[in-house]
């Protein structure tokens, strides 16, 4: 069964109402309570002042001592009109009644069992008890002779109905203040939420919580950096691009001044300007960065400032590599060309039956392509490792260069741990700067030579380039460093990585007839 979800208006009106009907219980419950007790309290100390008032009148005094019924009816029936009280009931030691408010119960027992302390140990007293007309709270006070001895009791008692009703009074207001503060409550919770569905743009909070957690998914998919900051110049989002790029890790960011955390930030004055800035070079903690600043508005007012940026060197890099893409696409159209003129010649030879001439050109083409591909299928079993060097072979061709594979070289099926697409990145970087190298110095061969007889899979490169520099060995596979050009030194890097992955090692030394040799080491078992 499908959850149903509350608007924000229902359950906010919901929550309010709860909320009065809570206090009204409470604080009525309450309120209620303490008058009924204080109700009692009075009628009690008021039925107590009432029973000894009564019992010193000296005419009840004479009556009691006498045991004279008839007499004693006659002056309580004088007090009953002058008091409020419920009833007044006058008793002899016996505690047989000798006036009380329904003649026929004359000359019966009192009833309630709590005469004993007033009339044995002529105490006056406050009870509780259920008599002859119904629960009460009853005074009660003795009767003493003119010797001081206690020979009657006077009971002047309260019925408890009458307390309830009352209650009962009061009751009706809280429960019809409680409804007008109910109905109170509706309008009040309507007019709340209008306001607060307003704010929020009509979003219910499950609503704004999907956009939240989409926004900060949105955030770090983003490569370039990204920092927003609100009208007080503090920041209040970011990305992890932005961390890196900026090289802020390990600084506590949200809630900061930007001024404090990036002093050269022009966001501050967009907040006073509000024009946005689009593509602006700026140097920021010594990098170079590509920066668009947009000011935020709600409604009309400005309210922060967001800017995107990436670094200068990933564009120029990008464009570089835009550039070499396009002398590569030059590169084989001359290839192209070269193979035209090729076929055109052996075409001509073929007409002038010169076939022999033919077949030897034919043959001077195809020569080392075919002692490539049969080394191929004889020595390296995974497809995928074969495409690699038949494609790096061909493009060793392409730039006037030789790729020479070691005849001896053999690699059978990979490890478990070691994927084709790990060992083709790495040999695929190493010989692309060997070309790099081997061009750079007019050379002419690059050699491959790879084994995985023993423990490792070890693979060599060797190129005829100038060779390492002492003072480069250190930054040699440093992220972006490189002698040849910036937005460069790439695919050292991952070659780095990839061997420390695979839990292997590099050892880079120079020829001594020029050049450089790379020698990767990788582990065929415990492979990370």
């Amino acid at each position: 069964m499908p959850r149903i979800r509350l608007r924000i208006s229902t359950r906010l009106m919901i929550v309010l109402c709860l909320l009065v009907l809570l206090q009204a219980a409470l604080l009525g419950g309450f309120a209620l309570r303490h008058l009924a007790d204080s109700l009692e309290e009075q009628m009690a100390q008021r039925a107590v002042q009432l029973a000894s008032m009564i019992a010193q009148t000296p005419s009840i005094r004479e009556a009691v001592a006498a045991n004279d019924s008839a007499a004693v009816q006659a002056v309580v029936s004088e007090l009953r009109d002058a008091t409020d009280a419920s009833f007044i009931s006058i008793g002899n030691t016996e505690g047989i009644r000798l006036a009380h408010p329904l003649p026929d119960r004359i000359g019966k027992p009192m009833v309630g069992g709590d005469n004993y302390a007033v009339l044995k140990e002529g105490r006056t007293i406050i009870s509780r008890a259920v008599g002859s007309l119904g629960p009460s709270i009853r005074g009660k006070a003795p009767v003493f002779n003119d010797v001081g001895d206690v020979v009657g009791v006077v009971s002047i008692g309260y019925l408890t109905r009458e307390i309830d009703e009352t209650v009962l009074e009061y009751q009706r207001i809280v429960i019809i203040v409680t409804g007008l503060l109910l109905f109170l409550s509706v309008l009040t919770a309507s007019w709340i939420a209008r306001r607060f569905r307003a704010a929020i743009f009509d979003l219910e909070p499950h609503e704004i919580a999907a956009l939240f957690e989409e926004r900060n998914a949105t955030l770090e998919s983003v490569r370039e950096g990204i920092i927003a900051i609100n009208a007080d110049g503090r920041i209040t989002t970011f990305n992890r691009a932005a961390v890196e790029t900026l090289g802020l890790e390990g600084h506590p960011l949200a809630g900061r001044p930007i001024r404090e955390v990036l002093p050269d930030s022009r966001l501050p004055a967009l907040l006073e300007s509000g024009a946005p800035e689009f593509d602006t070079e700026m140097t920021i903690r010594g990098r170079s960065l590509i920066i668009n600043r947009v000011p935020i508005r709600v409604k009309g007012k400005l309210t922060g400032v967001v800017a995107s940026f990436r670094q200068r060197d990933e564009l120029a890099m990008v464009s570089r590599q835009l550039t070499r893409i396009r002398q590569y696409a030059e590169t084989l159209r001359s290839q192209a060309h070269e193979y035209a003129n090729k076929l055109h010649t052996i075409a001509g030879l073929i007409q002038l039956d010169r076939n022999d001439e033919a077949l030897e050109l034919i043959g001077q083409e195809t020569r080392d392509h075919q002692a490539l591909l049969r080394w191929l299928v004889d020595s390296v079993d995974d497809p995928v490792v074969s495409g690699c060097l038949l494609g790096k072979f061909n493009r060793a061709h392409e730039l006037g260069l030789r790729l020479e594979v070691d005849p001896d070289s053999q690699l059978g099926p990979l490890p478990a741990g070691i994927t084709p697409e790990r060992l083709v990145t790495l040999i695929g970087n190493l010989l692309d700067n060997a070309f790099d190298a081997t061009l750079s110095t007019n050379g002419d061969t690059v050699t491959l030579s790879m084994t995985d007889i023993g423990q490792d899979l070890i693979i060599e490169v060797e190129d005829q380039g100038p060779g390492i520099a002492d003072e480069d060995r250190p930054h040699l596979f440093d992220k972006g460093f490189s002698r040849k050009a910036q937005g460069r030194g790439i695919g050292l890097h991952l070659v780095k990585e990839g061997v420390s992955q695979l839990g292997g090692e590099i050892v880079v030394e120079n020829r001594s007839d020029g050049g450089a040799r790379f020698t990767l080491y990788l582990p065929k078992e415990n492979v990370r």
